[in-house]
């Protein structure tokens, strides 16, 4: 039913006006044309990001968007990093941390947050 359908990131954030500039300014994905007031659409590649106001934002514990950057993940930290972007660092099974980078084989992953909290991943895939 949903197999061949694409999925979105939707994303809450308590003030789209600093959620913009973060999603658009430090991390430059695409603002779409149409928005209403209380919410941002983004185009990431052929995905599409759903930033909207929402009391509950920043309360979720987990990932909520991912992006796999290939070979480019070292630039994009490296990067986001002198835009200000500070990075999460876990201790997780079978990932060994190098800095901001956590690494398993030739798996890379790194974490951060957007300015409400919700944690954001990049990853080798």
């Amino acid at each position: 039913m949903l197999a061949a359908k694409e999925a979105m990131a939707t994303i809450a954030v308590k003030d789209l006006a600093k959620a913009k500039k973060f999603y658009g300014d430090t991390l430059g994905l695409k603002q779409l044309d149409g928005e209403m007031d209380e919410v941002a659409t983004y185009r990431s590649g052929n995905s599409t990001i759903i930033v909207y106001e929402s009391q509950f934002a920043g309360t979720n514990k987990a990932t909520s968007a991912t992006w796999g950057v290939g070979d480019e993940l070292e630039t994009i930290v490296s990067t986001l990093k002198k835009k200000g972007v500070p990075f999460e660092h876990y201790d997780l099974p079978g990932l060994e941390r190098d800095g901001d980078i956590h690494r398993a084989g030739d798996f890379k992953a790194a974490w951060f947050r957007d300015p409400d909290g919700n944690i954001l991943h990049i990853n080798s895939e």
